[in-house]
């Protein structure tokens, strides 16, 4: 489905990433229809954003982890693909340390009148609204400053939280009834995770405490998630999608998990979330958003804002200092705290 003269939305990473531009497309959505420009491992989470109608895919060779090499033909292919669309204006979206303009010149090969973007760099012609932002916000504040800036806002009566589709599908066949707690042992940057053999002892000592416990992953993670699941919890490793996911932590009381997508999804769906947080990128901006959690790492480690994918500290410290019993303290103070 088309969306001419409605608004594009720019979101080229993660899933989290995308997730946190919910409230800004949102606000555009609020104002007329809205597609989504998604990277590879954000097209799904796009996809379950209330008020996109079209998600259009591109491996941005200036955004994703892996990039490929910059070459005309591709850049010529989702230059027509956006102009076939004829959006009206577009909000580029980036996180505090990427630059907008590469993918403002796109959209401007592509036609698209009017372009919005946060920029500390000269701009020249590529923006028509160069909007900046002083000291550490949320991510998911900066992306709808965005769209205020450039004349959207929230409708009346949207809170502003993250979000996802409803209804989410039905997961009891995955998770079995009664209670449980959730625990997401994977993140895809090496420097994020707790280290595979704490997830384990937290498992066993959440169900020592009498909790039942269910551990998720992806696909790629389902050595990581039968290795934490152990013969203690129950192994959803690669048997979820995205919007399934969301399910199951939606009936989750508590999540457990690193500073990685899914702990966003998590509070997309409103559930606490105990975030073993490692201070590569700043808690400030990047911490689970407008629900009950608790951070557990060391927030001031040398570690301290390096954006490392690999831990440049010998014996990752900041990480490797938590241990199970604190994590599952954490755990139970949140669904104490939220009645869960």
């Amino acid at each position: 489905m088309a969306v001419s003269g409605g608004t594009l939305v720019v979101r080229l990473d993660g899933a989290g990433d995308v997730l946190l531009a919910g409230p800004c497309v949102r606000a555009a959505g609020a104002s007329g229809p809205v597609a989504v420009l998604a990277g590879p491992e954000g097209a799904e989470a796009a996809r379950l954003l209330p008020g996109v109608e079209r998600v259009l895919v591109w491996r941005c060779p200036w955004v994703v982890r892996e990039p490929p090499p910059v070459e005309a033909g591709d850049v010529g292919e989702v230059v027509a693909e956006i102009a076939a669309e004829r959006f009206g204006q577009a909000l580029v979206l980036t996180s505090f340390h990427q630059s907008p303009l590469p993918t403002a010149l796109v959209l401007r090969l592509a036609g698209v009148p009017r372009v919005s973007a946060i920029s500390v760099d000269y701009p020249g012609a590529l923006l028509d609204v160069r909007h900046r932002l002083d000291g550490e916000v949320h991510e998911a504040e900066r992306a709808l400053s965005l769209a205020r800036a450039a004349g959207f806002d929230l409708p009346e009566g949207d809170d502003g939280r993250l979000a996802v589709r409803a209804p989410l599908p039905p997961t009891e066949h995955l998770t079995g009834g009664g209670p449980y707690l959730a625990v997401h042992p994977g993140a895809t940057a090496a420097a994020r995770r707790w280290p595979g053999e704490r997830w384990v002892d937290a498992v066993k000592e959440l169900v020592r405490r009498g909790h039942r416990v269910v551990v998720t992953g992806s696909p790629a993670e389902r050595g990581l998630t039968a290795h934490a699941a152990g013969a203690h919890g129950l192994d959803l490793g690669g048997r979820t999608s995205l919007h399934e996911l969301a399910g199951v932590f939606a009936g989750a009381r508590v999540v457990l998990a690193a500073n990685t997508g899914p702990a966003h999804l998590a509070a997309a769906v409103g559930t606490p979330v105990v975030s073993l947080f490692a201070p590569v990128v700043p808690a400030a901006r990047w911490r689970p958003y407008r629900v009950p959690h608790v951070l557990l790492g060391d927030q001031h480690a040398a570690c301290r804002g390096s954006r490392a994918v690999e831990c440049p500290v010998a014996g990752h410290p900041c990480l490797n200092g938590v241990g199970a019993e604190s994590a599952a303290d954490a755990a139970e103070a949140l669904m104490g705290e939220a009645g869960r």
